[in-house]
């Protein structure tokens, strides 16, 4: 059964300092934020249980939902309640000083501005503020102190400043602050929350200057990005493409260079159901795709700083003897136990809520392919390796070598018996093969000849074993007969051409059989898994990819158009979508469905004939003729 006291997920968005992140819903309230990390506990979890979670909200009584717009170019946000009496505007930010390209840069307190501003008229403003640590499974006192109040559970504490009104009152889970007061046209109020006890001062006039060099850091670096600034190809998606990279920007953690998959955990993939993942971690998988997403808008620092911190964890668990994991905490963090907690009801009461994730300690091959993806990309745009990143990509690639006829759990972290997923072998193809070309090429050093044999060897099998001739397209492991939209890839990755019966065959079967209301599903095939899943964002983009360089652009294009029409009313997707309804699923902002957008979005402009940003994109005929130029040039007479 549904419960009330949640908003639909499509209501929030989302503001952040490259350590954590927090949701505001169009009601003014902060319903989920864990402080000082993102992979850190929740102090506001409102949005995984209504009742006990926690908040902070700022809202005028009688206004159920304000308007709401990110500053240009900016994480900052603006959510305006007004009616006839008066106009509020709620300007919320995390401070983020300094330069943010690249990593060190930058400096963020572990504070919540909430700047009030009375625009028009006179208004009443209410508050509510309810700190609920460690998930909510402590007690929460709050008390005053001078110039504010103090909430603690014993071993965390947090603290509110701009506000001597109010009265603490024991709800569930501990203390709850309220307070209403009135404003005038010309007020301003700043209210800060703030993590911990190390600093105790309030000087609002210190908050307005904070408030202008936050914006300035967030846009120092989106301006920084010329080619998605440049509106011939963007076709009058310049919004939808800056916010999707600066949610992208948002995910990566400015000290390690990691990036998170989602800033949420255990949003359902069906409301009421037990399909609900923590996924404040940092994928190989994800992690690479959003640096190759950046790359292609010219952040290519991202994708260094990222290949950089991959060979750092990979060497810190060199000697315990175990190989790249399939996620690790932002920090390097390899021990990401699951766990359920009970107590909390889920959102619209879906259980259960898990922190930490059980897939970790998966086999999962593609994380191979996405990895020399990345350092492929980066070298194609004059990035020229360093000795520990060629070492550490050597190793990588003897490591898809040795693992290659190995089973796995595939791309979608299927919790049932391993198999020879068909995409997990595609990807380990790419590998062998970005490899090469790296030798080759880019000067990496290692056995060439060695990945040379097996790419082949993988080709061959998959192309074998992967493909159905009954079905008539690529199957999702070997000897199945489910379909896998992962296996669109197969002609962006270039393992065969477009024009490839078997690539024409499996991206109609696809279209016939895992598509419904112009969305994709991963899959339709028994997972192990109790319950159903949404269509998956980021495989409908890729369907959009394949149509588009197909010559299939009409159909391309209505599905990218219906695509743009699905972010919400900021720009911004969720992991999965109810094809009967549009509702967002899954975890939010989900950073695979925005490096889908941006991939489309290139896609699309080369299809239609527009100038596109930097090299010619993989999968396109100019890439696989520079392949082939270079291959021939090479030959010697």
């Amino acid at each position: 059964m549904q419960k009330e006291g949640y908003k639909p997920i499509a209501d929030y968005a989302v503001i952040g300092n490259l350590r954590t992140a927090a949701l505001v819903g169009l009601d003014g309230s902060i319903d989920w934020c864990c402080f000082p990390y993102l992979d850190r506990a929740s102090v506001f979890a409102a949005l995984l249980d209504a009742r006990i979670g926690g908040r902070f909200r700022v809202s005028v009584p009688g206004i159920e939902r304000g308007r709401q717009r990110y500053v240009e170019g900016t994480n900052v946000l603006k959510t305006v309640f007004s009616d006839d009496a008066g106009t509020l505007a709620v300007t919320d930010l995390m401070p983020l000083l300094g330069a943010i390209e690249g990593r060190g840069g930058s400096f963020a307190p572990p504070e919540l501005y909430r700047i009030l501003d009375c625009e028009e008229g006179a208004v009443e403003v209410a508050v509510e503020w309810s700190p609920r640590f460690d998930y909510a499974r402590g007690t929460t006192d709050i008390e005053r102190i001078p110039d504010g109040w103090l909430a603690t559970d014993g071993r965390d504490d947090m603290t509110l400043f701009g506000m001597e009104e109010g009265r603490g009152a024991g709800e569930a889970g501990g203390h709850t602050l309220r307070a209403k007061f009135p404003m005038r046209a010309g007020e301003r109020r700043i209210l800060i929350a703030r993590w911990g006890t190390e600093d105790l001062t309030y000087v609002p006039e210190r908050a307005e200057s904070v408030e202008e060099k936050t914006v300035e850091t967030w846009r120092a670096w989106a301006h920084g990005s010329e080619p998605v600034h440049a509106e011939e190809w963007a076709d009058g998606l310049l919004p939808l493409l800056i916010r999707s990279e600066l949610v992208l920007k948002l995910l990566t953690n400015a000290a390690t260079g990691a990036i998170a998959a989602a800033p949420t955990t255990s949003l359902p993939e069906e409301i009421g159901g037990v399909r609900n993942w923590d996924y404040r971690f940092a994928w190989i998988r994800d992690s690479a795709m959003t640096a190759q997403a950046l790359i292609a808008l010219g952040h290519e620092t991202e994708a260094i700083d990222l290949l950089a911190w991959m060979e750092r964890v990979s060497e810190m668990y060199a000697g315990e003897g175990r190989g790249l994991r399939i996620m690790y905490g932002t920090h390097g963090w390899s021990e990401l136990d699951e766990e359920e907690l009970s107590h909390l009801e889920g959102y619209r009461g879906s259980r259960p809520v898990r922190v930490g994730n059980a897939a970790a300690a998966q086999l999962q091959l593609e994380i191979y392919g996405e990895l020399l993806n990345t350092a492929y990309e980066l070298c194609r745009r004059g990035y020229e390796l360093s000795e520990k990143e060629t070492a550490f990509l050597s190793r990588v690639a003897d490591e898809a070598c040795s693992l290659w006829r190995e089973p796995d759990y595939g791309i979608w972290e299927i919790r049932g018996e391993p198999r020879h997923y068909v995409y997990s072998k595609v990807m380990l193809w790419v590998a062998l093969d970005r490899a090469v070309h790296l030798a080759d090429r880019y000067g990496l050093g290692g056995d060439r000849d060695r990945w040379a044999r097996n790419a082949a060897a993988v080709r061959r099998q998959v192309l074998e074993e992967g493909y159905d001739r009954e079905v008539g397209a690529f199957v999702q492991s070997y000897r199945s007969k489910d379909l896998d939209a992962a296996n669109l890839r197969i002609p962006l990755l270039e393992l065969l051409p477009f024009d490839d019966e078997r690539v024409a065959g499996t991206i109609d079967a696809t279209m016939d059989g895992l598509v419904e209301n112009g969305l994709v599903y991963r899959y339709r095939a028994d997972d192990g898994l109790p319950g159903e899943e949404g269509a998956f964002g980021l495989c409908t983009f890729w369907l959009i990819d394949v149509l588009a360089l197909s010559g299939r652009l009409g159909e391309a294009r209505s599905l990218f158009e219906r695509m743009v029409d699905r972010a919400n009313h900021v720009g911004l997707y969720s992991e999965q979508f109810d094809p009967a309804t549009g509702v967002f699923l899954g975890n939010f902002p989900q950073a695979f469905t925005h490096i889908g957008l941006i991939n489309s979005a290139i896609y699309l402009a080369y299809a239609e004939g527009r100038a596109v940003p930097g090299h010619a994109p993989i999968g396109t005929p100019e890439h696989r003729a520079e392949l082939e130029e270079r291959r021939i040039k090479e030959i010697p007479l």
